[in-house]
């Protein structure tokens, strides 16, 4: 439960903080005329709603398994995910336009040491959040910690490059500022495919990754009695993987004891982090040689 309690506090934090900079970017977007900082402000609206997708999945996720979910809630994580994603894309989109618009139209800005403040302010902000979500998705694999953290980092960027083109304004450089807004409008859509991808997999069923199997089989090869192995299936569940394998032992063994080894193998399967449940079909190797 921690790991659902600790992104849970990630959420309201992210919320919070994209509350406080919505605010000060968008008053002072609005009155410089600065089409990057409004670029950014729409950005930082964008990450509430992302913060409270988190809150919100998170919340749905950490739900144990009941009739009705045997799996468990653990897919409101992508699901939830994807609706970040998209929300990033379509905000992109917008400001893409306006930005290209500005830039055929020659728009200028007026110079305000607000506009810095308030940059080295968001930069302050979203470092301090990147660095605790960060340190975060290092202790519990999730994507919606993932999703923050990636989200905290680019506006760090971003943001350092609205400092930029406010700065080059100063000795009269205005294009750099819709170019800029150009920039973050592309980041925003490339970050949010990206999610849109991984969260796509996973609601897809997508298998476990090649290192993750090796690892299983690196497990299974440790056992003698097993002669070989087959159809090894995974399915994500949440952020871990259900996983079925069949195992063939020698047939002259008891029932006894060729559940035996499978009990132990679904054991020490089950200790991998990446593993919900691990599922094992025993065959004897008569059984193997009759199907041939």
């Amino acid at each position: 439960m921690d790991r659902y309690r600790q992104t849970k506090i990630a959420g309201i934090l992210g919320i919070v903080g994209n509350i406080f900079l919505l605010v000060i970017k968008g008053i002072i977007g609005l009155i410089t005329n600065s089409q990057a900082m409004i670029a950014d402000a729409a950005n930082s609206a964008a990450d509430i709603f992302a913060s409270l997708m988190t809150f919100i999945g998170n919340k749905i996720a950490s739900e144990p398994k009941d009739d009705s979910h045997n799996m468990g809630h653990g897919k409101a994580e992508y699901i939830f995910s994807m609706f970040i994603s998209i929300s990033m894309m379509a905000i992109s989109l917008k400001l893409l336009y306006d930005s290209i618009m500005s830039l055929i139209n020659g728009d200028t800005f007026e110079f305000s040491w607000f506009l810095v403040i308030v940059c080295i302010v968001t930069i302050i902000v979203k470092l301090a959040l990147f660095l605790y979500t960060n340190k975060l998705s290092k202790n519990f694999e999730n994507l919606l910690l993932e999703a923050n953290k990636k989200d905290h980092r680019n506006d760090c960027i971003i943001t350092t490059f609205t400092l930029i083109s406010i700065l080059l304004s100063l000795i009269n450089i205005y294009w750099f500022d819709s170019v800029v807004g150009i920039g973050i409008s592309i980041w925003i859509f490339y970050s949010g495919l990206q999610i849109f991808i991984e969260s796509y997999n996973v609601l897809m069923d997508k298998s476990l990754n090649n290192e993750d199997k090796n690892k299983i089989i690196e497990v299974i090869n440790k056992y003698p009695e097993i002669k070989k192995y087959n159809h090894l299936n995974t399915t994500p569940v949440g952020y871990r993987y259900l996983v079925s394998i069949t195992i063939f032992v020698d047939g002259t063994l008891t029932t006894f004891e060729s559940h035996s080894i499978a009990d132990k193998l679904e054991k020490e399967l089950n200790n991998l982090p990446f593993i919900y449940l691990a599922i094992i079909h025993v065959n004897p190797m008569e059984m193997e040689k009759d199907n041939i």
